[in-house]
């Protein structure tokens, strides 16, 4: 069997492809996207971003959509790959078409005393106006000064950037709740992961 060994393969000035023969070839530590006939088939992550609540607000049981004090993660050591979403009152825009893991972690309080539920959910829209649930997490409580952590999560299927926007939720059952976030670290706080193409 013949060997090629060489640090770089470039294609013919004014050639923007580069035919590898066989049905087996195999193609390591590639820059950028690599193609078959013009189908993608290895791509890495190209966009993961991270947004957090900065301020705790409380809620009750008509239920409120998380609208303000968001801000995209800054503390040293963390970061964001790629462009990123864009927020505006709540309302999370995506920078691309394709597929997205969207990730909500919530952290609640409460002082009162009744039986209740809290309620982590993320909506969508498909024509940037009406929202649907698409994941929701109960979580219930009994007695006194109780605090939870709840952790959701969906794929959207991002086929229109001005079109497809996703927001966050919250209810509960009785009483007051609070959501609880900090401007410094990741308390309450949104993931966004863009996985492939749509």
């Amino acid at each position: 069997m013949s060997k090629l060994e060489t640090n770089t393969i470039d294609t013919i000035s004014g050639s923007t492809t580069l035919t590898l023969g066989g049905t087996n070839a195999t193609a390591i530590n590639v820059s950028g996207t690599l193609q078959n006939n013009g189908s993608t088939f290895l791509q890495g992550i190209t966009m993961a971003d991270q947004w957090r609540l900065t301020t705790s607000f409380n809620f009750t049981s008509s239920g409120s959509d998380v609208t303000s004090n968001l801000s995209r993660v800054d503390t040293t050591g963390q970061g964001t790959l790629g462009t990123g979403m864009t927020e505006s009152s709540g309302i999370f825009s995506f920078p691309s078409t394709g597929i997205y893991k969207v990730e909500s972690v919530m952290n609640f309080a409460t002082t009162g005393s009744a039986n209740t539920w809290v309620y982590n959910v993320i909506k969508a829209t498909i024509n940037n106006s009406s929202y649907t649930n698409l994941a929701g997490v109960y979580h219930g409580q009994t007695g006194t000064g109780h605090y939870w952590s709840s952790y959701n999560s969906t794929l959207v299927d991002v086929t229109d950037t001005s079109n497809v926007k996703v927001k966050f939720h919250v209810d509960t059952q009785t009483g007051t709740v609070q959501l609880y976030g900090q401007s410094t670290i990741n308390s309450t706080f949104f993931t966004f992961t863009r996985l492939g193409d749509t």
